[in-house]
C-alpha cells in the first residue's frame, strides 16, 4: 500500500463514520452512537503504524499498550461531557470541559509512567 494512502484511508473511513451516524441519527441514537464509537481509528492506526515501518510483534504490543492507556484519558472525556449535559450544560461547554478532563487524565499519566 502506497505511502499516500496510508495517509488518506484514515481520514475517508472517518468522513464515511460521520456520515453514516448523521443519517441514522435521525432513525436511531442508539445506531448513531454504535457507529459514533466503533473501533475504527484504532485498528486503522495499528495496521498504519504496522505497514509504515514494518514493526515486529514486540513493538506493536508496545504500541498497543499504548493504545490501551489512551483509552483512560477518552472515557474520561465523555463521562465528563456526560455529566455536564446531566448538569444541563450546552454541548459546546460540555465538550470544552470534556477536553480539560482528558487533557489532566493524560498529562497525569504521561507523568506516572515517566513520559510518551
Amino acid at each position: 500500500m502506497s505511502a499516500t494512502l496510508r495517509q488518506i484511508l484514515p481520514v475517508g473511513i472517518s468522513i464515511v463514520i460521520i456520515l453514516i451516524v448523521a443519517v441514522l441519527r435521525n432513525y436511531s441514537k442508539t445506531l448513531a452512537a454504535i457507529f459514533a464509537t466503533m473501533p475504527i481509528n484504532l485498528p486503522l492506526s495499528l495496521w498504519i503504524i504496522a505497514s509504515a515501518d514494518g514493526s515486529d510483534s514486540a513493538a506493536m504490543s508496545v504500541y498497543a499498550e499504548k493504545l490501551v492507556v489512551g483509552l483512560f484519558p477518552t472515557m474520561a472525556f465523555i463521562i465528563v461531557v456526560w455529566l455536564a449535559m446531566r448538569a444541563g450544560w450546552s454541548v459546546l461547554p460540555a465538550i470544552l470541559v470534556g477536553y480539560v478532563g482528558w487533557g489532566i487524565l493524560l498529562g497525569l499519566l504521561i507523568l506516572v509512567r515517566g513520559g510518551l
